[in-house]
């Protein structure tokens, strides 16, 4: 072998017996193992996961993608025995480790994955590729060395080799996943059990949390195309901050969804007043928290015909977030004349919400929705060049325009010092 190519060999083993040391350090010393948490986030696991929650401070670990848990999947009651289940989850932040939270929530019996991969890296839970999720619980996984790419698709897998029970599921994600099996392999638009990636990123400020309904989810989106108005703001940040988007269909501020929506029961998922804690104030990294609510509790039955308790409910949620140290920035509620459900009567109420919030009564901050997407000449409905067709969710430009309305500096300040 000539001198040159054994020096080069020499380099490589040292540098990579050197890069495995580190990988074994870091994977053993900054997380031994992660216990199952209760999914309300009121053990001492919630402040692992919320830095904010010291000082603003994000320490090393952002999310750069999050899913609300919604429901337990119709027609899946015994979930999906010797499958894997292929998560598509598109990051917002970079970072050079990851660590994934599987969550049972609405499961009826254990749980147990004996195989899970991040982008095919091995994934272990306290050192083991097995774990078991006991039902109504979560659990996150150690972290695995693996460069995540900001702004990019990231596929997240593990094998469920036994029956589950009920499947803990996020529907109508506008991203292609997959489930496989012995007999192929199947598109679905659902993500099951997996509910935030987060990954390690010293340089990153912080994660910004977005909790809301179809609009924030982006019900109206192109499938795969990935032009919810959180991904225009994650562009428009350059994928500094991480963008967790606890968006879910049909949700509503202030009751529990009574909807049942293509065989889903409960299709908008706990109310945000009851999913707060887990979905917004537990989030890894959190520094700033958008509330995109209020339109659902206008225009579902049982519709809430008093504006007060909805912006009552509103400045509750600003509250809590404010004893977690998060500066919150809240959305005006947007047309929807047209919609099957729109009466002059709810209008009323929509507009009276928006007064209050446009007041600085309601959040820190807040951003003008209605003001960017109606029809300056019939200002109770969507401009058509923005309606996805349905008079109430938005199309690829109407959500642009969201995410571009946005000032950035909104996001990114202090609280107030004074509470409402």
């Amino acid at each position: 072998m000539p001198r040159r190519q054994g020096y080069a060999l020499l380099i490589a083993l040292v540098a990579g017996t050197a890069a495995l040391c580190a990988a074994i350090a870091f994977g053993t010393s900054l997380i031994a193992g992660r216990q199952q948490a209760p999914l309300d986030g009121s053990r001492n696991h919630a402040a692992a996961r919320n830095p904010a929650a010291a000082a603003n401070s994000t320490g090393a670990w952002v999310a750069t993608w999050t899913a609300a848990p919604v429901s337990a999947e119709p027609d899946a009651g015994q979930g999906y025995p010797g499958s894997t289940v292929r998560n598509i989850v598109h990051t917002s932040v970079g970072g050079d480790a990851a660590r994934i939270t599987l969550s049972n929530l609405f499961g009826s019996v254990p749980l147990v994955i004996d195989r899970a991969t991040v982008n095919t890296r091995p994934v272990t839970f306290g050192g083991r590729p097995t774990v078991t999720v006991a039902a109504g619980l979560q659990v996150v996984s150690d972290p695995v060395v693996v460069p995540v790419a900001p702004d990019a698709d990231l596929e997240v897998s593990f094998r469920t080799p036994d029956a589950t029970g009920a499947v803990t599921q996020h529907p109508d994600t506008h991203q292609t996943s997959y489930l496989a099996d012995d007999r192929g392999t199947w598109s679905t638009t659902r993500w099951r059990y997996l509910t935030a990636v987060d990954v390690r990123n010293e340089a990153s400020p912080g994660a910004i949390v977005v909790i809301g309904d179809s609009l924030t989810a982006g019900s109206g989106s192109t499938t795969d195309a990935d032009t919810r108005w959180t991904d225009v703001l994650s562009d428009r940040l350059r994928h500094t901050y991480g963008i967790a988007n606890q968006g879910i269909a049909g949700n509503r501020l202030l009751l529990d969804s009574p909807l049942t929506v293509k065989g889903v029961k409960n299709f908008g998922g706990p109310s945000a007043t009851h999913r707060f804690e887990r979905d917004a104030l537990t989030v890894a990294g959190a520094k700033t928290l958008i509330i995109a609510l209020g339109i659902n509790d206008v225009q579902q039955y049982p519709q809430e015909p008093d504006p007060e308790r909805i912006t009552a409910g509103l400045r509750a949620l600003t509250e809590r977030a404010h004893a977690k140290g998060l500066r919150v920035v809240g959305a005006t509620l947007t047309p929807f004349q047209g919609y099957a459900t729109w009466t002059p009567e709810r209008n009323d109420v929509r507009l009276a919400v928006n007064k209050e919030i446009r007041s600085g009564r309601v959040f820190d901050g807040f951003i003008d929705f209605d003001r960017a997407v109606r029809d300056p000449y019939a200002p109770n409905r969507i401009l058509p060049e923005y309606d996805s067709g349905d008079r109430l969710h938005f199309n690829d430009a109407g959500y642009r325009v969201l995410g571009r309305t946005i000032d950035l500096g909104a996001v990114d300040a202090s609280p107030k010092a004074d509470a409402f």
